[in-house]
């Protein structure tokens, strides 16, 4: 798996998840550099995705 990449800022990045996403809770969204997969493991509990769907739906944005 490669290193999720993010565009422009965390806080923007993290609003758009919640209007699309509306059940994420800022707790789910907690970004830490060299932590994604954390991140993206909370979202999947949360969502029911894969990771690389995710992935994908974040570096879209």
């Amino acid at each position: 798996m490669t290193k999720l990449s993010l565009k422009g800022n965390w806080n923007e990045v993290k609003g758009k998840l919640k209007q699309q996403y509306g059940q994420l809770t800022d707790d789910d969204l907690t970004f830490e550099e060299g932590k994604e997969d954390e991140l993206l493991g909370r979202m999947q509990k949360r969502l029911g995705k894969s990771k690389e769907e995710l992935r994908e739906f974040i570096e879209r944005i």
